[in-house]
């Protein structure tokens, strides 16, 4: 198992894995469409976007935490 203490840079790999997964998906679909070679050409674009993607989500889900706070209303 992995320690408590990662927690949350694992959740940033698999939110940004999936995610980025999803985005570059639909997006080479409406750039080159679904024909032969589709899944190559999809499969470098979404390692490129989530060598992007994890770093980014590290960084910003911090600040997405404290915004999110400041717009909610707190419990009680």
């Amino acid at each position: 198992m992995i320690p408590a203490k990662f927690a949350p840079a694992l959740f940033g790999l698999i939110l940004s894995g999936l995610m980025s997964l999803v985005v570059s998906g639909i997006a080479t679909a409406r750039a080159v469409g679904v024909t032969s070679g589709f899944l190559e050409v999809w499969a470098g674009s979404w390692i490129t976007a989530w060598a992007v993607a994890f770093p980014v989500v590290l960084v910003v889900a911090p600040l997405t935490r404290r915004l999110v706070q400041r717009l909610v209303a707190a419990p009680g």
